[in-house]
């Protein structure tokens, strides 16, 4: 008891994690000690390359979103971004090295993290309509960081997990304009959630109700998403939804928004916790055209969400009020190309 208690804190506070891996270092491998050449460090420094766009829109056009189009996200490098402002060609982010995310894009860069929703996620970014983009179940930001960098649009990162969202902070400041986080967690209720951290990846921390109160988790604000809409007055226009497996619920609690400002979704499915049957009961009645992130757009609508449709690294599917026309395809191609080269 008392030695799950120990790693429960070892775990819940990252100073404790960091300083017992040091210990580690010195000991034996036969008792539990770690590979100093695999040790993280307590905060990595590395630099990010952002996609670039050419001056023109897809097929040759000056598609929504380019220089001078309003509220767009499209930029390029040497180009003036949305609004006739200049967007950054890369960033310099001082992150966590304990962090999952941190260490993926030091080694990968952008076109290791999900590059086909992130190519659709730029591509919605470009659609003319206005409103806020909001980034739910954030991490530390990346699609926030996207959105921010070179837009005028007024951008949301949702991250309940404390020392994760002191990171995002940090990495609102660094895309000089930055974007706000809120440190609440979406979800169908008003009031108070129980945060329980993933034992193994901080990627999968996740609201769940508790079997018992223990050192594993702790206690955050939640809210639901029109609740926060309503206070904060402000209608979206892009929502991406990735938050461990309570992803219906913060559809659920978002309702009245979807039927009012129509916003278009991103959202991670997972296979086998009832997750899509539960968000196919909650977007049938909005006439959402559903379609699977998965290999090169277009993608096929599909009359069911079924998780496996798209690939397991990403398992992302895009809602959309109206079914998306080819000038959003041929962007999201653009915008794939653009990942790929940030590696």
């Amino acid at each position: 008891m008392v030695t799950d208690q120990l790693r429960e804190i070892v775990r819940r506070y990252p100073m404790v994690r960091f300083a017992a891996r040091r210990l580690r270092v010195r000991l034996p491998r036969s008792m539990g000690g770690l590979d100093a050449g695999r040790m993280p460090p307590w905060t990595r420094t590395f630099t990010l390359a952002l996609p670039e766009r050419g001056p023109e829109g897809p097929g040759g056009r000056g598609g929504p979103g380019e220089p001078g189009g309003q509220d767009g996200a499209g930029w390029s490098r040497g180009q003036a971004g949305a609004g006739g402002q200049d967007g950054p060609r890369e960033l310099t982010l001082h992150l966590p090295g304990y962090l999952t995310v941190p260490r993926r894009l030091a080694a990968h860069g952008l076109a290791g993290h999900g590059p086909d929703a992130l190519a659709c996620f730029l591509a919605m970014l470009d659609l003319p309509r206005p409103g806020a983009v909001l980034d739910v179940g954030a991490g530390v930001g990346v699609y926030a960081m996207l959105a921010a960098a070179p837009s005028r649009r007024p951008v949301f990162a949702f991250e309940p997990t404390p020392e994760i969202a002191l990171a995002a902070r940090s990495a609102a400041e660094a895309t000089g304009r930055g974007f706000t986080v809120v440190e609440t967690a979406l979800s169908n209720h008003n009031g108070s959630a129980y945060l329980r951290r993933a034992r193994h990846n901080d990627m999968c921390n996740t609201i769940e109700r508790p079997r018992r109160q223990d050192l594993s988790g702790t206690t955050v604000r939640a809210a639901t998403l029109a609740r926060w809409c309503e206070s904060a007055r402000r209608p979206p226009a892009v929502v991406k939804i990735d938050t461990a497996g309570t992803e219906p619920d913060v559809v659920a609690g978002g309702l009245e928004v979807l039927r009012r400002y129509r916003p278009w979704l991103l959202v991670k499915v997972r296979p086998g916790r009832g997750l899509e049957e539960r968000l196919m009961a909650l977007l049938e009645p909005l006439e959402y055209t559903w379609y699977p992130v998965n290999g090169r757009p277009p993608y096929q609508p599909s009359r069911e969400i079924a998780a496996r449709s798209s690939p397991a690294w990403e398992r992302m599917w895009l809602f959309t009020p109206e079914p998306a026309g080819e000038d959003f395809w041929a962007a999201a191609r653009v915008w794939r190309r653009a990942l790929a080269a940030c590696s």
